[in-house]
């Protein structure tokens, strides 16, 4: 597995498209997401699983940052490392890129929950499965972490009598 994680190329469809004539919001996520389904399949915990294990991972939460501006039939590379892990959870971090251009044009920070499909509580990964993304994360640890990583979204305000 490589570090990061680089999912199969994606065009932007035309039904993404919205009214300002670029890749509308919602179609980041899906993008990022379709990406997130293939790091799942190689850590082993993808749709395979889901259907003979009974686990699955939920996300808890998601911050994309928009960068540039994707348009019709661009195609797109979403890069993926993983942040941090334990026993129940894994912090991702995704990059899609202009594949051609080779610009940033989004980010995408996920915290994903393993969860028990009988309960529809979480629950701990097995241990195989640990061990695998416990050696993923051994491989991406070293990487660089990325600029959005961490950021709170929120509005900041000059200090009075500031300029």
């Amino acid at each position: 597995m490589s570090a990061p994680i680089i999912c199969p190329r994606r065009k932007v469809l035309p039904e993404w498209i919205d009214y300002n004539g670029h890749l509308n919001m919602a179609y980041y996520h899906v993008i990022f997401d379709k990406a997130l389904d293939e790091v799942f399949d190689q850590l082993g915990i993808g749709v395979e699983y889901v259907r003979n294990d009974g686990g699955t991972s939920f996300t808890m939460e998601v911050h994309v940052c928009y960068l540039q501006e994707l348009a019709l039939y661009d195609p797109v590379e979403v890069r993926y490392q993983l942040l941090d892990c334990d026993e129940k959870r894994i912090h991702v971090f995704g990059e899609m890129f202009h594949a051609e251009k080779g610009y940033l044009a989004a980010t995408s920070e996920q915290l994903c929950l393993h969860v028990s499909m009988e309960t529809r509580r979480s629950a701990p990964f097995p241990l195989q499965i640990q061990n695998r993304i416990n050696a993923v994360m051994a491989q991406h640890r070293p990487l660089p972490r990325p600029e959005q990583a961490g950021r709170v979204i929120g509005i900041k305000r000059r200090r009075e009598g500031m300029t």
